[in-house]
């Protein structure tokens, strides 16, 4: 029997690799399946829908220099209407919790209770470095009598 391009033959899967499955024809040669070509669905492992030894029934796409490249997925019928990917479900809108400031918080009370949280000691972080700033910026602005622009105030 001749190989002829568009024909649809039975084979057999001699030989699976990451990118495709070698099938043994009818006249003793060998053709190759791409992954692309295995299945409509997306095929991540070509072994979820091939094994070697199983019976296959392929379309001869072209046959180059020795090389004949077959498909699984040509041969099956055409869906009418593309499955379209379901889309994500999103969770409900929950607002946030109401923020408080870091100087409604009382730090003492809490020292001796167990450890503190990452938020309670970032909340004191921020504080302290607020009251040094304000420290530096009064101490070092107002008592030279210059601006950082290089003239004077008056």
């Amino acid at each position: 029997m001749k190989i002829e391009l568009d024909s649809i033959i039975d084979g057999k899967v001699s030989g699976i690799t990451k990118f495709g499955a070698f099938v043994d024809l009818p006249d003793g040669s060998t053709g190759m399946i791409h992954i692309s070509e295995v299945s409509r669905s997306y095929v991540n492992d070509i072994n979820d829908f091939l094994k070697v030894g199983d019976q296959v029934k392929v379309k001869v796409l072209s046959q180059e220099k020795g090389k004949i490249a077959l498909s699984i997925k040509q041969t099956q019928p055409k869906n009418e209407k593309p499955e379209k990917p379901k889309p994500k479900v999103r969770k409900p809108y929950k607002p946030a919790p109401p923020v408080t400031s870091p100087g409604s918080y009382e730090w003492q009370s809490s020292q001796g209770v167990g450890p503190t949280s990452f938020e309670d000691m970032m909340s004191k972080f921020k504080q302290t470095s607020e009251d040094k700033i304000s420290d530096l910026k009064r101490s070092s602005g107002e008592s030279r009598g210059y601006s950082r622009r290089g003239g004077s105030r008056k």
